[in-house]
């Protein structure tokens, strides 16, 4: 079948893919609002309303590499339009929804929904075109629709529970669904038999993979709600490494891995992981501890502190008009390392100077959401370029994977030092001069030690991606 030339040519089936993002963006965006409306209504502790947000993140994450897999094998096309059906139903069933347990239920259903379309929109995407300036505009498109959609949750969610029930912010999932369903039918093809490959489901890789997402995801909420020293987070934080040792041990021997180690080790695929592990990690650290300066340290209302993070909110919305001019100017390899270098910059400026007033928090968050709005694009589109046609879905899937498991590392690196050099509980207001004093200075030592760690990611991976340029060159 002949690949669409333009994006025009393949507009419904953008369409139908960009709504496919948009539901994974706005989704916990637009939920965060409704948070203290839902534990008045369910009667919700403060842990089970944590888990409304916590079981579709983990169940998302650690799922998504297992579908990658099984998308390639039967079929990327069949497995997106199951996942969006299941999304359907499992907003559909919200609005029978009567406890915490019972929305936690249907909040991991839709973390296995997003598990099955959330690398599929990326796959599909790369795969509809030939061109890799086409594929960077198309992974641009939808890339924007879904951070427009992070951008307008929290305001977008606000309205609409002044005037109807917290349960429509799940329900408008429905609709979503179905015009992606339908757009996704008309406007791709049926999978190839062709273009995909019948290796056996390594099922012992699949689980001990899911088990070492789940707990490296786990033991940063750990880390951050009971703190260093508790045994809780060190726990996870153990089966994580044990589990993935196991895996990599599993996929090295297996006949029919789940991960072909040996595809993830090409330097297309290595370095355009480091990149997204990179900018993950600098763009949560930098999150998280802007949230708790502007509001608890500066004392800001939540809302001048979501209008103090605008200058990110703009860059990463209107910043799409950039990425095509840019990545043209650079080339892919180039734009991936300039952009994740502009995020590391950024993380650099807020841990050195940060505290020093607004006006660098804000230079600092520009620099981060530019460098993440070409990154992660161009790293993403590295990492399918350099696999097989037959293994583009668990590629998109590893991609998410880098990202999701290298923020949680973020947030959990951040809150340990915090809560190792900050006196008393960080959450209560009016602190002393003495504990402002020691917020800045851990807020200091966090961002330098994340500043470092993504330095050395983003290095590796610029001599890595030299590797493939060189073999290019002598082929």
């Amino acid at each position: 079948m002949r690949k669409p030339e333009s994006l025009r040519a393949a507009w419904v089936a953008l369409a139908g893919l960009s709504s496919v993002f948009l539901f994974e963006m706005l989704d916990n965006s637009i939920l965060n609002v409704a948070l203290p409306t839902i534990g008045r209504e369910l009667h919700a502790s403060t842990v089970a309303l944590q888990w409304v947000t916590g079981a579709y993140a983990v169940v998302f994450g650690g799922l998504m590499l297992v579908f990658g897999a099984i998308a390639d094998r039967f079929g990327r096309r069949r497995i997106m339009l199951v996942g969006l059906a299941l999304l359907g139903i499992a907003s559909l069933a919200t609005a029978l929804v009567s406890t915490a347990g019972q929305l936690i239920a249907v909040r991991a259903l839709m973390g296995v929904a997003a598990a099955m379309t959330t690398p599929g929109s990326a796959a599909l995407a790369f795969r509809l075109f030939e061109d890799d300036g086409l594929r960077v505009r198309a992974m641009t498109l939808i890339s924007t629709v879904g951070l427009a959609g992070l951008a307008i949750g929290p305001t977008t969610g606000g309205l609409v529970l002044a005037i109807a029930p917290w349960q429509v912010l799940l329900l408008v999932n429905v609709p979503i669904a179905v015009f992606a369903i339908i757009a996704i039918r008309a406007g791709i093809a049926a999978d190839d038999p062709a273009g995909l490959h019948r290796d056996p489901v390594d099922v012992l890789g699949a689980l001990l993979g899911t088990a070492t997402i789940v707990f490296a995801l786990l033991a940063p909420t750990l880390f951050v709600n009971e703190g260093g020293g508790s045994w809780a987070p060190w726990t996870a934080t153990a089966g994580a490494l044990a589990a993935g040792l196991l895996f990599v041990l599993r996929e090295r021997e297996a006949r029919y891995p789940l991960l072909d180690l040996k595809l993830v080790a090409r330097p297309l695929v290595a370095s355009g992981l480091a990149y997204k592990a990179a900018a993950g990690l600098a763009t949560a650290g930098v999150g998280y501890m802007v949230t708790l300066q502007l509001q608890l340290d500066w004392g800001w209302t939540p809302t001048l502190a979501a209008i103090g993070l605008l200058p990110q909110v703009v860059v990463l919305v209107a910043g799409g008009a950039f990425v095509n001019p840019f990545v043209r100017w650079a080339g892919l390899e180039r734009a991936a390392w300039l952009s994740a270098s502009s995020v590391v910059a950024g993380l650099a400026i807020y841990a050195l100077l940060g505290r020093l007033g607004y006006v660098w928090v804000a230079i600092a968050l520009v620099f981060v959401a530019a460098g993440i709005r070409v990154v992660g694009v161009v790293a993403g589109v590295n990492v399918l370029r350099g696999l097989p046609e037959n293994r583009t879905t668990i590629g998109a899937a590893l991609t998410d994977t880098a990202t999701e498991v290298a923020s949680g590392t973020g947030v959990a690196v951040t809150g340990t030092i915090l809560a190792a050099l900050f006196t008393g509980s960080i959450a209560t207001s009016h602190w002393t001069a003495s504990q402002s004093a020691e917020f800045e200075h851990a807020v200091t030592i966090a961002g330098l030690v994340l500043t470092a760690v993504a330095a050395t990611l983003v290095g590796w991976a610029f001599r890595h991606s030299k590797k493939s340029i060189r073999h290019s060159k002598k082929a």
